[in-house]
């Protein structure tokens, strides 16, 4: 590794409302950055009682949602149901259509739930491939350690300082590492060589960048990478009252037009025309959408 990436941009996601009741930081999918294929959206998520994100559809992409604490139900047409919590992660591809909802729990002591949910691009050939879910247990998820322990990285996908992740969960090529480092301690990270690639921060202040390319960026902040390179640094000061840690994301870049309307990812105008045909006459891929009412959507309170 000889050649570090450099920073192209770096911004705050704001907070702002989103579904029912809930509150996103929304980095990707904005005028900030539009996309950054093959990332169509990044939202960091707080859903908390009586909010969420009840009965909608999807064609054309696949969403990656990784919880941070707290519980959400999933839901969908095809009879799937399941649960993910802290540290658990859940891969669904849309294909060429899925209705379903995602509901939070209600905490007992009445905290929020709090987690990420990436959107990916499907490759043009499987935007029409049959919908499918797998969930990944955070007691599955392998860790990687450097630095005299001072950094630790979850191999969620991808490769880390000699760890691999347990399997590759999207179809199109996907690395993402959660990567928290004690102060003191520095991190250089491989990614494969011209995949697009970003860090989001969670929490405490960390040092992007390599000799005098250096930025230091506290939480809620997007960190945009060049294309070129081999590696990304990263740091947190000796001083620092905490821990940096932040998601590393990397993706392979798909060569085509992205044209999306709302929930609906496809690469033409006549696609956008033709899903929301599908949609409202249950036709398609979605069959399974007419009469259709997920049991944890009724949840919600209006």
């Amino acid at each position: 590794m000889t050649l570090p990436r450099s920073i192209r941009q770096v911004f705050l996601a704001v907070e702002q409302a989103e579904g029912a009741g809930a509150r996103v930081r929304r980095s990707i999918g904005t005028a900030k950055l539009r996309h950054l294929s093959p990332f169509l959206m990044l939202d960091h998520f707080t859903i908390g009682k009586g909010a969420g994100f009840p009965d909608h559809p999807h064609r054309g992409q696949e969403t990656i949602t990784y919880l941070l604490s707290g519980g959400v139900d999933h839901e969908d047409f095809a009879g799937n149901r399941g649960t993910i919590g802290p540290g658990d992660l859940q891969f669904m591809t849309a294909g060429k259509g899925i209705m379903h909802a995602e509901m939070p729990h209600e905490n007992p002591d009445g905290s929020p739930n709090v987690g990420m949910q990436l959107w990916v691009d499907l490759p043009k050939d499987l935007k029409y491939c049959e919908p499918r879910y797998r969930d990944l247990r955070s007691a599955e998820i392998p860790l990687a350690t450097t630095d005299a322990g001072r950094v630790t990285v979850k191999v969620i996908s991808g490769q880390s300082h000699g760890v691999d992740s347990v399997r590759d969960l999207a179809y199109t090529p996907v690395w993402l590492l959660d990567i928290a480092i004690q102060p003191g301690g520095r991190v250089r990270q491989a990614l494969p060589l011209g995949w697009n690639a970003f860090a989001y921060t969670l929490k405490g202040a960390t040092v992007f960048g390599s000799g005098d390319q250096t930025r230091n960026v506290k939480e809620f902040h997007n960190v945009v990478f060049e294309q070129q390179g081999e590696f990304v640094e990263a740091s947190v000061p000796d001083n620092a009252d905490e821990e940096g840690r932040f998601l590393l994301v990397a993706g392979q870049p798909l060569d085509q037009k992205v044209v999306q309307y709302g929930p609906f990812v496809v690469t033409s105008e006549e696609e956008v025309y033709q899903a929301m045909m599908d949609f409202r006459t249950a036709s398609n891929g979605f069959e399974k959408s007419r009469g259709w009412e997920s049991e944890i959507g009724k949840r919600m309170a209006f």
